[in-house]
């Protein structure tokens, strides 16, 4: 009835899970720091240390990692929008422009007298 066989496999299971849990959540906090990797992130170094200090503060900032690392892009950096189209201005715009600008400064230097 007490098959020692099943007794070691028992023992076996479980420490298999034990170690599985353990590697696997260490395995979830380093995501972020993949991510920021991948991304080339310039606060790799941060984000990795941070995954640590969040498995000892029961996880508190791992979501706030993630959102960190996700952040960046190196196309984008930090913005969220697409960079502005070329509006089209040309040397001839640029030009009027400047001509514009030289008369009134030209009237406001006569006015000012």
């Amino acid at each position: 009835m007490d098959d020692p066989f099943l007794n070691y496999f028992a023992l076996f299971l479980l420490l298999f899970v034990v170690v599985v849990l353990f590697y696997g959540i260490i395995a979830i906090h380093d995501i972020p720091h993949m991510i920021a990797k991948k991304r080339d992130h310039p606060h790799q170094d941060a984000i990795y240390a941070a995954g640590w200090v969040s498995m000892f503060t029961l996880h508190a900032l791992w979501p706030f990692l993630w959102i960190w690392a996700m952040a960046y892009r190196p196309d984008r950096g930090w913005g969220f929008s697409v960079q502005p189209e070329n509006t089209g201005a040309g040397a001839a715009d640029i030009e009027e422009l400047r001509r514009r600008v030289a008369e009134l400064e030209a009237r406001a230097s006569t006015e000012g007298r």
